[in-house]
């Protein structure tokens, strides 16, 4: 039985260059590298950008003299993505361990979690 490879998650710096691509759409290495606050060099934005090419997180193409990057993955499934490395990871896929972890450490207190629940609750309702 082959096993499932997971997508490789994003780093904090490549969230930071994918924050940018979902926020402005197809961009350049220039850019990008004047959105991101503390400044990077712009050889390490291009190798970043690279990088996540090759993870398959981003497309590029050819724009006259320079390579667009734009988004092959959305900000929602990089997100889902994110959470079940973390859920696997650190909580043995267990979303429930995750919850009561929020909640043993004070992140989330039962009332917000009752809030959030009935949200939840409301969203399955609107849709068809």
């Amino acid at each position: 039985m082959e096993k499932k490879t997971k997508p490789p998650a994003l780093t904090r710096l490549e969230l930071r260059i994918m924050q940018v691509i979902w926020r402005y759409g197809g961009s350049t290495v220039s850019a990008v590298q004047a959105e991101l606050k503390p400044a990077l060099a712009y050889t390490t934005v291009q190798t970043v950008l690279n990088i996540l090419e090759r993870k398959g997180k981003l497309k590029r193409e050819l724009q006259g003299r320079a390579y667009v990057y734009s988004a092959k993955v959305t900000e929602a499934r990089a997100l889902g993505q994110s959470v079940r490395d973390i859920i696997d990871r650190m909580f043995g896929g267990s979303s429930e361990e995750l919850v009561m972890s929020l909640l043993k450490n004070r992140q989330i207190d039962a009332k917000k979690l009752a809030e959030l629940t009935e949200r939840f609750n409301r969203r399955g309702e609107d849709e068809p």
